[in-house]
This record gives structure tokens, sequence and C-alpha cells, in this order.
């Protein structure tokens, strides 16, 4: 349930932030009529990834499927963190530039171009929430992940509504930074998982599959995934006792 949260409230955020500073572009810009593209784009675009998500959780019944979905999954969660942390800070300013290209041509061209805009930049946060949501499913309770999914949709919106509102007073930075902790611990544990369904399916050449899925059973989904699903939530937590510490010390110093 938490890595769900964790992970529909990161890629949550930057969906809503795309649509909210979308529209808010298009009003400032006079160009309130293309709204209604940006609305249906996006509803287009939950539609395409539930599709999807559905998909991979029927595809991924085998122990080979399994590995390559977590394994992708990994990558997925990697590149992700990588992008975020390069590219927050001027998220706004690339889509404000982004969707002027589109809003800018004449006519029905405008509506569908802000419409493509908003289906293909939210479908992209959508399928990666479903290639890992895909990788969860045999891991954990279906209904856990509902609520995680669910709970971490509602997070996302309030902080990306806050963020809107209050500008500057949300840090953002922060809050991908400790997050970025969590889910660079996560891929780990989906790489740890990838190997050891590989082992199950005897995938992997040049080594003894049956004795490495073994040796990898608590690593997997025994007492010590456990310990790592403890430092998954204490490692981002540190962090932000870290940086909360920081401008105390400044101040004594």
């Amino acid at each position: 349930m938490g890595q769900m949260l964790v992970v529909t409230l990161r890629e949550g955020i930057e969906a809503f932030l795309i649509v909210a500073i979308a529209a808010a572009y298009l009003r400032k810009t006079g160009r309130g009529a293309l709204l209604p593209a940006v609305w249906w784009g996006t509803g287009a675009a939950v539609l395409l990834s539930c599709v999807l998500g559905v998909f991979l959780a029927e595809w991924a019944v085998v122990p080979l499927h399994e590995g390559i979905l977590a394994l992708v999954a990994a990558l997925l969660v990697l590149s992700m963190v990588a992008v975020m942390l390069r590219a927050a800070k001027r998220m706004r300013a690339d889509i404000g530039r982004r969707l002027e290209a589109h809003a800018a041509r004449p006519g029905a061209a405008a509506w569908l171009g802000v419409f493509l805009f908003a289906v293909l930049m939210i479908t992209r946060e959508g399928m990666e929430v479903a290639f890992i949501t895909a990788s969860l499913v045999r891991q954990s309770l279906p209904g856990e992940l509902v609520a995680g999914a669910l709970l971490g949709v509602v997070l996302a919106a309030a902080l990306a509504g806050a963020w809107v509102r209050y500008g500057q007073r949300v840090d953002l930075g922060l809050f991908f930074q400790a997050t970025s902790i969590f889910l660079a611990l996560f891929a780990l544990q989906l790489v740890f998982y990838a190997f050891h369904e590989f082992t199950e399916a005897n995938a992997l050449p040049l080594i003894d599959n049956a004795a490495w899925h073994v040796a990898t059973e608590d690593w997997a989904e025994g007492a010590r995934a456990d310990i790592l699903s403890v430092v998954l939530v204490a490692a981002p937590l540190a962090w932000l006792a870290l940086k909360g510490l920081a401008p105390r010390r400044a101040e004594n110093s």
C-alpha cells in the first residue's frame, strides 16, 4: 500500500500540475475556449492508462512476465527520479512553451493540438503508474493497492492545488528529493523481485537458477523484503528531518 501511495502521489502531482498549469496558461493568454480540450484530453489519458494497467496486470501471470514487468518498472522509476529532479524547477516554463506551440494554431488545429498535448503528457505519467502497478499486483493484496492508489491521488490533488494557489509556500523541491530517495530504494526492491522471478522461470543462463531462487526468497518476498520496506519509509523521513534541522543549525552558528 505504501509503495503504491508514493508512486501515485509522485506521478499524480506531476499530472495534476500539468493540467493546472495548462488551464492557467490558457486563461491568462485569452484562450479559454480551448479549456475543454484540456479536460477531454485528461479524461482520455486516464482511460488509456487504466486500460493499459488492466492489460499488464492480466499479462503478468507467469514468473517470466512478472520479472520483465518488475525490471521495466524499476527502470521507469529510476528515469522518473532523474527527470523530475532535473525538470521540477522549470516545469511551468516548459509546459507553457509546449502549449503555446499548439494553442497558436488556427481553428480546429489548436483544439486538437491542445487535446493531444494533454493526452500525451498525462498518459506518460499514467503509463508509468500502470507498469509499476502491474509489477506490484502479484506482490501485494489488490485491495491494499487500490487504497494506496486512491490515497495517493487525493494527496497529489491537494498538494498540487496548494502549489497552484500558494506558489512558493509549497516546497516541491524538498518533496521531490524525499520521494526520490524512496523511489530509488523501491527500484532496488523491484530489481530483487525481478531477479527472483527470472530464476523461478529458469531464464538466467550461466547460473544455478534453482539455488539462486531459494537464496533470494527473503529479499523478494520474505523477512529481508519487509526490512527493506521499513527502510523505504525511514530513509526519506530521515532526509526530511536532516533538511529541517539545517536552518536551525545555521541560525545557531
